[in-house]
């Protein structure tokens, strides 16, 4: 991975800007922006849009730094669909999304990596990347997915052919820890996942809206990662 962080550092310093400065021109804490600086953390596609525009240097010259495994990450959500949703196969999106971000942190916690790459905001519901919302549009889009629009929250299900297709993207070991972390909030209620994420050390200690660094999970119980 190119590590453009040092790039726009040195963008920076040859602008006479201050961090702070540019962290609330493209909307995040001071905090936040040194983590990024210091390469722990990642910005998302927007943040990194506006720093080009802050510099004058196009996106092309530091996507390779910040693109996200977007396949990969529609896969992590047809596999969660396949081992976490009910009898009759549907998923709550918020419960889904909360599973998603479990996945993610846990592998890090494990291998300080994490599993699709995507950067997960603070926000009021809890963790979850921006690009959450395309890829469930476009996984139903493509006909792997179907909505049902008329609950009040939305359930989500795989369709019968895509359910036929190998996720080939993820690892045996990816799989793995999905399933677990299924297995153990399957019969859960949305609102309990909700107050497990809210209370572990990530959420809690960003503010709304940051980006939150995966680091942050390694410092959580070993009990409480997901």
């Amino acid at each position: 991975m190119i590590q453009y962080f040092k790039t726009i550092k040195e963008f920076r310093l040859k602008k006479g800007l201050k961090q702070e400065e540019v962290a609330k021109i493209i909307g995040i804490s001071r905090a936040s922006y040194i983590s990024f600086e210091q390469g722990k953390t990642e910005l998302s596609f927007s943040q990194v849009a506006k720093l080009s525009n802050i510099f004058g240097i196009s996106l092309d010259e530091v996507e390779d730094g910040i693109r996200p495994q977007y396949e990969k990450y529609k896969e992590m959500i047809l596999a969660y669909i396949r081992k976490g949703s009910s009898r009759d196969g549907k998923i709550l999106k918020t419960k889904l999304a909360k599973l998603l971000y479990l996945a993610d942190f846990a592998w890090f916690y494990n291998n300080l990596e994490s599993m699709s790459g995507m950067q997960y905001r603070c926000i009021q519901y809890g963790p979850v990347p921006d690009m959450y919302f395309r890829a469930i549009d476009e996984l139903e889009e493509a006909g792997k997915v179907s909505i049902n629009r008329k609950e009040e929250m939305l359930l989500i299900s795989e369709n019968e052919t895509s359910r036929k297709q190998k996720l080939s993207k993820l690892s045996k070991e990816e799989i793995n820890l999905i399933e677990k972390i299924a297995k153990k909030w399957k019969d859960k209620k949305t609102s309990e996942i909700v107050d497990f994420t809210h209370n572990q050390l990530p959420y809690k200690l960003c503010s709304l809206d940051e980006t939150i660094p995966y680091e942050l999970i390694t410092q959580e119980d070993p009990n409480n990662v997901y």
